[in-house]
């Protein structure tokens, strides 16, 4: 393996350890220290990859991201592209982790000054849009029920599924059925 590639994998093991660390105790709960520790490395080799622990934060939400950026539907029809949001809970619901990391870093990101804040807030429009996109396609295919509005349905769709991770964390209720059924009853024709 070359210098690169070694650099690039320790790397990518850093950002998989961070999402780990940061999901278990939040942002604020975790010093560089910690993660270099959990990560096997020394603080100082932490620190030449990522020079600070708002550099690491936006490195591992990224890497998150791009992992799964294959999980969303864009194309196909809108019922299709809704269908696609159900498998996107139900893979969630088989990784705990990751659903924790992101209900715990969305909270905190709430406050302006936390250095997640933007990254929260153009990842909630864009997810709001893609709900939005999908019910405006479903309504432009007929298969809307009377009376939706997509704006309204897609918002409501993606405040639906973050409140459902957060019973899914405290209680373990399931949240696939509860989003599936939501969907459903939005529209005229069955999902696939």
């Amino acid at each position: 393996m070359t210098g690169y590639a070694k650099g690039r994998a320790t790397k990518g093991e850093i950002l998989d350890r961070a999402l780990e660390a940061f999901a278990a105790a939040g942002f604020r709960g975790m010093s560089l220290r910690e993660l270099a520790s959990r990560c096997g490395i020394t603080h100082a080799g932490l620190l030449y990859h990522f020079p600070t622990k708002d550099a690491l934060l936006m490195a591992a939400l990224t890497h998150r991201d791009e992992a799964d950026a294959g999980l969303l539907r864009t194309s196909g029809t809108g019922v299709e592209q809704l269908a696609g949001l159900v498998d996107v809970v139900r893979h969630n619901e088989s990784r705990r982790g990751v659903v924790e990391l992101y209900a715990v870093l969305s909270a905190e990101a709430t406050s302006p000054a936390h250095p997640a804040h933007a990254y929260f807030v153009a990842r909630y429009e864009r997810t709001v849009a893609h709900a939005v996109d999908a019910f405006a396609a479903a309504a432009r295919e007929g298969a809307l029920a009377p009376g939706v509005d997509p704006a309204v349905a897609g918002r409501q769709l993606i405040a639906l599924m973050d409140g459902l991770q957060i019973q899914w964390l405290l209680t373990g209720a399931p949240m696939v059925g509860a989003v599936r059924a939501h969907v459903q009853a939005q529209l005229t024709r069955p999902l696939p």
